[in-house]
């Protein structure tokens, strides 16, 4: 998918001046792009098979392939729902086609298709999606073709593109390791831990990072304002992302007993590493849509590559010690690469790591606060549909408590938000 992107989407969001020529010329890319992907992963389909020593990968893999050649047509059309900042729709497309490709999938592992039913939903995602957004932009693409805007966008969407290869490899590291290094078993523990803080982790970035870009992008001349907004997102960000990922983190065992069942309790220590680095991330993930937004493409670039070289190699040499010491490297390594990230804030718009620190802390020692009474009332509670109910309500009602006393702008802006979204729909 990051190949197929090319990093124009980026660079059309970022560009002020877009005109149909520019977006012509990255859908045609994109449409003959996605055609070659797909020919080179259909023969490199044995090789994949060959490293994880399982055959059936090679019919699977082809037709998983099918999903660059039906997204290909859609990446101008998001970008344009992007920079319009049209987030409602977007949103309902993603989860109509997440509903309609989860029942296909779902009906077929009942009918004993197994892992072709997820193979399904994943290609029907990617195919209900496309035609969502097609649906939904105005924007058509014409048989007239320059590859002048290209070439035009190419210095800056090429170090996207690269970037963007490795924030993929960072996202996806541990789960390729552990399929090369550890059995079926223990990767079927990280997947489960890993779904539900994907979820948790989905929830948080919907709400802000289809926004983040194209908000700074347009006040991107104006280096106070945009010190301004990226310091308030970070602290909205902030306000959500660490009570969402701890509670989750604290409720934990309950989600993972009551829909699995007992037997994949080694995923729930899993679940609860994970939600540490799941409440950083989208911090991490505003700080380089800042670097993105101010033009420094190479800036991006090079820091994620070098993020991604860390993270492989810490991660291959901890592989030995087991797979919680894997994970524990991973999360340690982002945590403290957000002060790297900030280093080129400080140079982009003078934002210090003191500002950040400010910014966030409040929020993160007052979910500490919040969760650990909750965990300290239910201990030795046998009922875990109870226990998880008083968690949840406990947290939360001290998380508001302490943001009302204290005076919590973002807290009373988020509120007056919602109240006024509400009378709107009366």
């Amino acid at each position: 998918g990051v190949l197929l992107d090319g990093g124009f989407a980026a660079a059309l969001i970022n560009k002020q001046d877009a005109r149909q020529e520019d977006y012509n010329a990255v859908f045609w890319f994109n449409v003959v792009m996605g055609i070659t992907i797909y020919i080179i992963l259909f023969f490199c389909a044995p090789f994949i098979a060959g490293f994880y020593h399982t055959p059936a990968l090679v019919p699977l893999s082809r037709f998983v392939f099918l999903g660059f050649v039906f997204g290909c047509t859609g990446t101008v059309h998001s970008a344009i729902l992007s920079k319009k900042l049209m987030v409602k729709q977007k949103s309902l497309l993603h989860v109509t086609a997440m509903f309609c490709s989860g029942i296909g999938g779902v009906i077929m592992v009942f009918k004993g298709m197994a892992y072709w039913g997820l193979a399904v939903q994943s290609v029907g995602y990617v195919v209900i999606t496309v035609f969502l957004q097609w649906m939904v932009s105005p924007w058509r693409p014409t048989l007239q073709f320059s590859n002048a805007p290209l070439k035009q966008m190419l210095p800056f969407s090429l170090k996207i593109a690269i970037t963007n290869i490795f924030s993929q490899l960072n996202q996806n590291i541990i789960s390729t390791l552990l399929g090369k290094f550890y059995t079926p078993q223990q990767v079927g523990y990280f997947t489960q831990g890993n779904k539900w803080e994907q979820m948790g982790g989905n929830f948080v970035n919907s709400m802000v990072n289809s926004v983040e870009q194209p908000v700074m992008a347009t006040v991107s001349d104006d280096i106070e304002r945009q010190r301004n907004i990226f310091r308030k997102m970070l602290r909205f960000i902030s306000f959500v992302s660490f009570p969402a990922m701890f509670i989750l983190a604290l409720i934990s065992k309950e989600i993972v007993v009551i829909t699995i069942t007992a037997k994949w309790m080694p995923s729930i220590i899993i679940l609860q590493m994970l939600c540490i680095w799941g409440a950083l991330a989208p911090i991490n993930g505003l700080y380089s849509n800042l670097i993105i937004s101010r033009g420094n493409s190479k800036v991006y670039m090079w820091n994620t590559i070098s993020l991604g070289v860390l993270q492989v190699l810490a991660m291959i040499f901890s592989a030995y010690h087991g797979i919680n010491c894997m994970i524990i490297v991973f999360i340690i390594i982002n945590m403290l690469w957000i002060g790297v990230w900030n280093i080129f804030a400080w140079r982009a718009i003078r934002m210090r790591f003191v500002y950040a620190l400010k910014d966030i802390c409040p929020f993160l020692f007052t979910t500490l606060i919040a969760v650990i009474p909750a965990y300290l009332i239910t201990r030795g509670m046998t009922n875990l549909f109870l226990s998880a109910t008083i968690k949840v309500i406990v947290s939360v009602s001290i998380y508001i408590l302490i943001m009302k006393l204290s005076g919590s702008v973002i807290y009373k802006e988020s509120c007056e938000f919602f109240m006024s979204r509400i009378h709107k729909k009366k």
